[in-house]
């Protein structure tokens, strides 16, 4: 099932309110209600699975879809840029949705990007759908990076996630609210990994109880950090809907 990322309109200015305070391994963290992960210590920013271009890689597989994701996409990141000013940029792979998806890029995407970059470090971590990096793009591709004390990847490690951040899976929760049930895209935790949300605004979800999350994580700390329209909701795992 496909689930489309809500796009609105946001303040620039950090509201704690509207954000969730975590930590990966003792490392501090706020997860932003525009699907962005804060370290203030390190003024580090994450994001996960832009999946920039899905558009024109279903065109050139003649399948036509709406062609205004990347911009969306880009507006969304900008926002939180704008917000948190940070030093570093880490986007988790699968940033373009094909191979072809960087190089094919048009160049106002690339100025919008270059701009973001501008005066700060960028890195790209390489997904599963775009494993040869990010082309004439600012900024450094590889495949992991450790930095300010985590491990950062695009796939979960089945046998070091300790202190890991990974993107890939799209987490998404279920709660019940108001006698109907809500689902949405979220940072997944215990306090040893974070799981991130899927960053691109057509991409779909899957559910913290898919069999793809077994064994990730230990349920009885997992929290589900919901991305709201306008603020992060938390809930522990054994308050979602099954």
């Amino acid at each position: 099932m496909t689930m489309h990322r809500l796009i609105y309109a946001t303040s620039p200015a950090v509201n704690p309110s509207l954000h969730a305070r975590t930590s990966i391994n003792g490392v501090a963290a706020i997860c932003d209600p525009l699907g962005g992960l804060y370290f203030p210590e390190s003024r580090t920013l994450v994001v996960s699975d832009l999946h920039l271009e899905k558009g024109s890689a279903f065109a050139r597989r003649g399948m036509m879809l709406p062609p205004y994701d990347t911009l969306a996409t880009l507006r969304i990141l900008d926002a939180v840029i704008a917000r948190h000013e940070p030093a570093t940029v880490i986007s988790l792979g699968d940033n373009f949705h094909d191979r072809k998806g960087s190089a094919a890029m048009p160049e106002t995407f690339r100025q919008m990007i270059a701009a973001m970059a501008c005066g700060r470090e960028w890195i790209w971590i390489n997904g599963n759908h775009d494993p040869d990096g990010a082309q004439g793009l600012p900024g450094a591709s590889m495949d992991e990076l450790r930095h300010a004390g985590l491990v950062f990847r695009h796939e979960p490690s089945r046998r070091d996630g300790i202190g890991e951040i990974a993107g890939h899976l799209h987490p998404s929760a279920t709660v019940r609210r108001r006698e109907r049930s809500v689902r949405r895209a979220c940072f997944a935790t215990d306090g040893k990994r974070l799981v991130m949300p899927a960053f691109g605004v057509t991409t779909g979800g899957l559910d913290l109880r898919h069999r793809e999350m077994s064994g990730l994580f230990d349920r009885q700390q997992l929290v589900a950090h919901m991305l709201g329209r306008d603020r992060i909701y938390s809930v522990r795992f054994a308050n979602l809907l099954g």
